[in-house]
C-alpha cells in the first residue's frame, strides 16, 4: 500500500486522516502533537479517559515515550505472526493528553511494508478505530465518510477492510486482554 505525499504532508502538519491500517480503518494522527490527538478524540466523540493506541515503525520508538529498555525487550520477545498491541508503562508527566491518566500506552508495530513506510515519514500515530464511540468500525472509505464528513482532512481508501482489532497484551502481567 502506498500512501501519496498528501496523506503525509496531512498528518506531519497536525490535521488526521483515515486510512486502512493493518487491521481495520483508522482515524490516525500525530502520537507527538496534543492538538491534532485532540481533534481525532473530539470527532470520534471518544471517552476522554481512553488511551488510544499508537504505531510506530519499531520498538525502538517507544523509547521516546520513556519505556523501559526491560519493557522494550519484552515487545521485542512476543512473535509477530498476528497484529499484537502492547500495553507498557510510560515514564512522561508531558504525555498525560496520550496516556489519559493511565502512565501506560499501548503499542503497535505494523507489518505490511506500506504502513511501516508510512510511519517511517510520519512518526508515531494515535490509530482508534474509525468510528464515533459506540458505533461500529467503518469497514469502507465511503462508511467513514459518512461518519466524519468534512471533520477529517483526509480519506485513503484502501477497499472493503473487515478486520479485526489486534490483539491486546499487558507487557507488566503477561495478560492477554483481547
Amino acid at each position: 500500500m502506498d500512501f501519496p505525499d498528501t496523506l503525509i504532508d496531512t498528518l506531519t502538519q497536525g490535521g488526521c486522516a483515515v486510512i486502512p491500517t493493518d487491521t481495520i480503518y483508522g482515524i490516525v494522527a500525530s502520537a507527538l502533537d496534543e492538538q491534532a490527538v485532540e481533534q481525532v478524540y473530539a470527532i470520534k466523540g471518544r471517552s476522554p479517559q481512553k488511551p488510544c493506541i499508537i504505531l510506530i515503525d519499531s520498538a525502538e520508538r517507544m523509547r521516546e515515550f520513556g519505556v523501559s529498555e526491560e519493557n522494550i525487550a519484552r515487545v521485542l520477545s512476543y512473535p509477530a505472526d498476528i497484529p499484537t498491541s502492547f500495553i507498557v508503562p510510560i515514564a512522561r508527566e508531558d504525555l498525560a493528553y496520550l496516556d489519559r491518566g493511565t502512565h501506560t500506552l499501548a503499542f503497535r508495530i505494523p507489518q505490511p511494508e506500506g504502513m511501516h513506510e508510512l510511519l517511517t515519514q510520519t512518526g508515531p500515530l494515535i490509530a482508534p478505530s474509525a468510528n464515533p464511540e459506540g458505533f461500529p468500525p467503518a469497514t469502507t472509505i465511503e462508511s467513514a465518510r459518512a461518519y466524519f464528513h468534512d471533520a477529517v482532512n483526509a480519506y485513503w481508501d484502501g477497499g472493503t477492510v473487515e478486520g479485526t482489532p489486534s490483539a491486546l497484551i499487558d507487557v507488566a502481567t503477561g495478560v492477554r486482554l483481547r
